[in-house]
């Protein structure tokens, strides 16, 4: 199963009623279809996604099963894998149409900039759902060992290795909405990532300074 926080701030939204003179403000941003982050109303997420559908646009609206608990049942539900959010995929430089869509808040930005979803994040999220894998809520994490699943269905996807009740797990984030989901893995099926920071620390590990010289 799957759950994702809130942003905790640092970004602003574009909103409707946004002038036409700001929606020609950001010249910088290729003129190509690429994946945006769109804030929604609550519980529109499902009815969002169909109406982006219906104008043409490719929408990514993932769901997770939740065990919600009524009286004394518990029952399994349908729900929004980012609740309050949802992807989709158009030209930013003709976002009016997407923005005058019923339920749409916002599309996610910086500073009064859309920002595009990294397309590695958006295949994993797409790996996770169309794979019928089973994940749970997460918060956001920064820190940790990335890694590379690398056999399997999932071969390929990358995200944090974690320990959670003595079983290992792999974080996949969306950084823009700051949310991660976690999943379930096999240590064997995992390699770590050698990033830029693990290099530059491997060297200065490796450097010695010889006896009587001051570095």
């Amino acid at each position: 199963m799957v759950d994702l926080c809130l942003p905790a701030g640092g970004r602003a939204l574009y909103r409707p009623e946004e002038t036409e003179a700001d929606l020609n403000m950001v010249p910088e941003i290729p003129r190509e279809q690429q994946w945006f982050a769109l804030q929604v109303k609550s519980r529109w997420e499902r009815s969002t996604s169909a109406i982006l559908s219906g104008k043409g646009y490719e929408t990514l609206y993932p769901t997770c099963k939740l065990q919600r608990r009524q009286g004394r049942r518990t029952r399994e539900v349908l729900a929004p894998l980012f609740p309050g959010y949802l992807f989709c995929r158009f030209d930013v430089s003709n976002r009016l149409p997407i923005l005058v869509t019923p339920g749409v808040v916002s599309v996610v930005g910086l500073g009064r900039t859309p920002a595009a979803v990294d397309p590695a994040e958006i295949s994993s999220i797409q790996a996770l759902v169309s794979r019928g894998l089973s994940a749970q809520p997460w918060p956001y994490l920064e820190l940790g060992q990335r890694v590379r699943i690398d056999n399997g269905a999932l071969s390929g996807i990358e995200g944090i290795l974690i320990g959670f009740k003595g079983q290992l797990r792999i974080v996949v984030s969306v950084t823009l909405l700051r949310r991660s989901v976690a999943m379930q893995v096999d240590r064997a099926c995992v390699t770590p990532v050698r990033t830029a920071t693990d290099v530059v620390q491997s060297d200065l590990a490796a450097f010695t300074v010889p006896q009587g010289v001051t570095a």
